[in-house]
């Protein structure tokens, strides 16, 4: 088919297309529609839904583009949270004392964290708040959207910017692609520091997991050269760090810390089987963009939100200046750019045999250093 693009949202031109449906997209099944929701904490978020005909995703121009839900096969990616979102950025209280604000929004599929800060809330000498936590890309609009389709796929553009006067001047551009009948998405993201001056980025991508893919007996496979527990009550738990228990009330969460293996280009994985070992969710990313990798393991009751998260990044979630103080940040210089690039895939029985081969296949490049304790170099 010939080339179509189309805009939807461009702060420059004052441009919001109204709420529409595109059928027939070159291929059987292939459709999008964007739309606004109205009413409760969603008032006012756009939503724009893609369907390739295999797989269908939401992304949130309004959160910062981050990927809401998805949903392959009849099976839906992404987790049941007890936030009752997707949340509008204006009933988010980012700055609140706590600097815990940022879970108020909490419930996609993938919401990235950065780009100033992407861990902990980090607190001054006076207790008073510097950075929250995850920090405020999740929470940002995107001031332009477009859509292109090129021959057999489908390409999602979004800018989103973390500007502040006298501080951080820098423009993430994503593009979210799928080809017609593809069992997932790849996304490229584009950094650019604006600034005359150098600056320092901070990336984690927030990928979350509950059921069907999450369960009693599920196991997490990615090939690593070390594993670090985040603390004390993690490093309890180190011996079965990589299968999960069936949702537990008042369960606290246990995090892992990963420097994960990839080939000789940096690509690596890691993919998240069910109980049965007949579904996967897998995760791609390079480890030379995405040199971090943490596991959160949030084994608590489903009405609090049982789910798991799998997290390429940077660095890892600490607080700034602590991740600062070990060089785990992506430095920019005046007017320059920092690329990064995931993907997000579904496989059936067969397809968890073959990534469990990839996975091994790495995993033999190294023997595995897996620390008992937390250690002073990567946990805060």
């Amino acid at each position: 088919m010939a080339s179509q693009t189309f805009s939807l949202i461009d702060q420059a031109t004052n441009t919001h297309a109204e709420p529409q449906q595109w059928k027939n997209l070159g291929s059987a099944g292939a459709s999008m529609e964007f739309r606004r929701l109205q009413g409760g904490l969603s008032d006012g978020v756009d939503v724009l839904e893609i369907d390739n005909g295999a797989f269908r995703f939401a992304v949130l121009p309004t959160r910062g583009m981050g990927i809401w839900k998805a949903w392959s096969e009849g099976m839906e990616l992404g987790w049941q949270s007890p936030v009752p979102g997707p949340v509008h950025p204006k009933y988010v209280p980012l700055t609140e004392p706590s600097g815990l604000g940022w879970l108020d929004g909490f419930d996609e599929l993938l919401c990235r964290c950065g780009l100033v800060n992407n861990g902990a809330p980090e607190f001054g000498e006076n207790g008073q708040l510097v950075y929250p936590l995850h920090g405020q890309i999740a929470n940002r609009p995107a001031r332009k959207l477009d859509v292109h389709i090129d021959g057999n796929e489908i390409s999602v553009v979004g800018v989103v910017e973390e500007i502040r006067f006298h501080f951080a001047k820098l423009r993430l551009t994503t593009t979210v692609k799928t080809r017609f009948g593809e069992s997932g998405i790849r996304i490229h993201d584009e950094i650019e520091n604006l600034s005359a001056s150098d600056a320092e980025v901070q990336m984690l991508y927030h990928i979350n997991f509950g059921a069907p893919f999450l369960n009693a007996g599920s196991e997490l496979r990615l090939p690593y050269k070390k594993l670090v527990p985040r603390n004390d009550w993690s490093a309890e738990g180190i011996g079965h760090w990589s299968t999960y228990t069936e949702p537990t009330a008042g369960m606290a969460e246990r995090v892992y810390f990963f420097e994960p293996l990839g080939d000789v280009t940096g690509n690596s994985l890691a993919m998240l089987k069910n109980a049965k070992g007949d579904r996967g969710a897998v995760v791609r990313f390079n480890t030379k963009q995405l040199p971090c990798f943490s596991q959160w393991k949030n084994e608590t009751s489903l009405a609090d939100g049982y789910v798991t998260g799998l997290e390429p990044g940077t660095n890892f979630p600490n607080p700034r200046s602590f991740e600062g103080q070990h060089g785990r940040f992506a430095k920019l210089g005046p007017a320059s750019m920092v690329a990064m690039d995931l993907a997000i895939e579904t496989v059936d029985q067969g397809g968890v045999v073959a990534m469990e081969a990839e996975i091994e296949t790495l995993q033999a490049k190294a023997n595995p250093d897996v620390s008992a304790k937390p250690t002073v170099d990567w946990c805060a």
